[in-house]
């Protein structure tokens, strides 16, 4: 009877002490926030530019071959391609996990034990009593081993449901990298177009103002004006053959920034400057914010990484609790080789067992406390990435708006400008304007024509940044 209770106290306090082993510290998560505003600006019209393809958003046929041989070459796209091929592989680690292991094995050993001990005795013995099952003393084995770990917890399953979202993950980061490379590539295309439209002012102008310095010089030779209106003349000249080297290195850069981005050596980007001035700005249909968390790849991999994050929390609390483990191994083993495959030499065997931690948890609580934290980070990240998209819509559609106004204000001075040059040419030819007038409108004409390519360039690159923006490009 006094057994039978010591036993049943045992029992008690070995479950007391499990239950003990098994208590999980409590910790504070965080839940994401998903509230946008219900509109841009004023209007809630749910149509969006997103639905648009990027080879009609973007009509312009150079601009497609390069767009299209980046998607193929372009390193760092092909870099993170191989690291969705390594989170895929990563789902297959996770799930052989929770799967029985079986590995096959051979072996064999020869013993030599010390003369004076038991297993030395037994060899003298053999050795003065010869006899053909010991002709061989050794170790030889063939068999199969088995185990298995019991996912009593889905510790091991949560944690493929983990690697999946991950790998996810990394997919929506490729697709948010293809809609920056076409991005970038797009305002680079529009940036060289801008500086051969810069190119072919600076050499009209260069051309106008050789003319003005040749009339000058006449003029001088004339007695009418002196050597110091030709040498003014002569420096703007000067001043605007010096333009176009400035502009060349740029238009080179570019060209080769845009080489890059296509994985291929510096070579001539074919194009066509002509009507950039005329480039088509479509109307744009922002829709309504709530519809960046489903356009936006860069919100979709961070809502993946947010769920990851939560499943990494219970991967991490299952470490607290017991692990059970199934192990099995059936085969043959004999001191002989010749009686390796006799029925007498089958061994096997079966066993289970179960692992709790007790003491010195510090390393699961580690581990727990750190997946919580990086599951708050998670959301921060998440709601980091929302309100980011939010601001660049808003952002980007006050461009498109502000450029427009500007460049429709900037052509008019460009026209009035356009129409000095040759008023203040005929006055100074008739002595009845100065050299200063004529040297001041051809400056004033040749920056505010520069300052519109310029605008017309940040209206271009607020038309590729507000496809970007809105989520474009990657389907």
């Amino acid at each position: 009877m006094k057994k039978i209770i010591t036993a049943n106290y045992l029992i008690l306090l070995f479950c007391s002490v499990w239950l003990g082993a098994c208590k999980v510290p409590a910790i504070s998560g965080k839940e994401e926030s998903k509230t946008v505003p219900k509109a841009f600006q004023s209007s809630e019209d749910t149509l969006n530019s997103t639905s648009i393809k990027w080879k009609a958003y973007f009509s312009d046929p150079n601009l497609h071959a390069i767009i299209d041989t980046a998607l193929l070459n372009n390193q760092e796209l092909n870099i993170t391609l191989q690291e969705i091929e390594m989170s895929k592989n990563e789902i297959m680690t996770r799930k052989g996990e929770y799967l029985p292991f079986v590995n096959l094995g051979i072996g064999a050993g020869l013993d030599k034990a010390g003369k004076f001990t038991w297993d030395g005795i037994s060899e003298e013995d053999w050795k003065h009593n010869p006899d053909k099952e010991h002709e061989y003393i050794g170790d030889f084995f063939a068999g199969a081993n088995f185990s298995w770990e019991l996912d009593v917890w889905n510790k091991l399953r949560n944690a493929k449901k983990s690697a999946v979202l991950k790998y996810l993950s990394t997919t929506e980061g490729k697709n948010f990298m293809v809609t920056n490379i076409i991005a970038e590539i797009a305002e680079s295309y529009y940036e060289l177009l801008a500086l051969d439209n810069l190119m072919a002012i600076v050499q009209q102008n260069i051309e106008l103002q050789t003319n003005a310095l040749k009339v000058v010089k006449l003029q001088k030779d004339a007695a009418k004006v002196t050597q110091l209106a030709v040498n003014r003349f002569d420096a703007q000249l000067l001043n605007t053959i010096n333009l176009q080297y400035e502009i060349q290195q740029k238009i080179v850069e570019t060209e080769n920034r845009i080489n890059f981005l296509a994985g291929r050596f510096p070579q001539p980007i074919a194009r066509n400057s002509a009507d950039f001035n005329n480039s088509p700005l479509d109307m744009i249909q922002s829709g309504i914010p709530s519809q960046l968390l489903v356009n936006r790849p860069d919100i979709r991999q961070a809502e993946l990484e947010l769920a990851a994050a939560k499943i990494d929390v219970q991967v991490a609390k299952a470490n607290f609790y017991p692990s059970f483990r199934l192990t099995a191994g059936v085969g043959f083993r004999a001191f002989n080789p010749a009686y390796l495959v006799k029925p007498e030499s089958i061994i096997y065997n079966l066993a289970g067992d179960m692992v709790a931690p007790l003491i010195n948890k510090n390393a699961i609580k580690a581990s727990y406390f750190n997946a919580n934290l990086q599951q708050i980070q998670a959301v921060y990240n998440y709601e980091r990435s929302i309100l980011n998209a939010h601001i660049e819509v808003v952002n980007q559609l006050s461009k498109i708006s502000n450029f427009a106004k500007s460049y429709e204000t900037k052509s008019k001075e460009v026209e009035i400008l356009t129409q000095s040059i040759t008023i203040s040419n005929n006055l100074f030819y008739s002595a009845r304007a100065d050299y200063m007038e004529v040297l001041l409108t051809q400056r004033e004409a040749l920056e505010s024509r520069m300052q519109q390519i310029e605008i017309k360039m940040k209206q271009m690159n607020a038309k590729v940044n507000i496809y970007k923006a809105l989520g474009g490009g990657w389907n």
